[in-house]
């Protein structure tokens, strides 16, 4: 094989893998934000607050600590912030009181209802299905590169053979990823 059509195809898979890493990435951290019974800093951290005007995420605005398995302390870096991350907290789909003592405010995250954790569960599975598809769009972009490269006669029709079940590989590990993270995930919502 030329080395031309080595690097082209090494490009291709690279990117292709690359890309695939980050949909898995963004899938985990949009998992992180389910609620489950624990108290996780990733249920906040990204809210959006109106400080002075501007919507900020709460992490750069206050640290956020788990000082116990259910509950959050929130710390905001300026006290003047206080009160527009309480009405964030309050705003957001989370379903979380906020207790404002002047200088931090306290989320406890209550118990998970069985019914509400089957709910999450579904969640988490059509998130799971998005990564998934994500991943897979990734390879359908890649296999037009190939195509392309193929028709271009950059590349032989073997060399296009073999690229596209070493592309296939690759998806079946992402989609194995992303399948793992949503598993943890909802093994993490059903424990009591």
């Amino acid at each position: 094989m030329p080395v031309a059509e080595a690097t082209l195809i090494d490009e291709t898979m690279a990117d292709a893998e690359q890309r695939m890493s980050k949909a898995v990435d963004a899938l985990r951290r949009e998992l992180a934000t389910i609620r489950t019974g624990r108290a996780n800093p990733a249920l906040v951290e990204h809210l959006r607050v109106d400080y002075y005007g501007t919507p900020t995420p709460l992490n750069q605005l206050a640290s956020v600590t788990v000082p116990e398995a259910r509950l959050l302390t929130i710390q905001p870096w300026d006290k003047n912030a206080l009160e527009a991350i309480e009405k964030a907290i309050q705003k957001s789909d989370l379903g979380l009181n906020p207790s404002n003592d002047g200088s931090v405010i306290r989320l406890v995250i209550p118990q998970l209802t069985e019914e509400r954790r089957r709910e999450l569960v579904r969640v988490v599975h059509k998130k799971v299905e998005e990564g998934r598809v994500a991943v897979r769009n990734v390879r359908r972009d890649a296999h037009e590169m190939l195509r392309d490269l193929l028709r271009e006669k950059e590349i032989s029709e073997d060399e296009e053979h073999r690229a596209q079940e070493q592309l296939q590989k690759i998806t079946n590990r992402f989609i194995g990823q992303a399948d793992d993270v949503g598993e943890e995930k909802g093994q993490e919502l059903l424990e009591v």
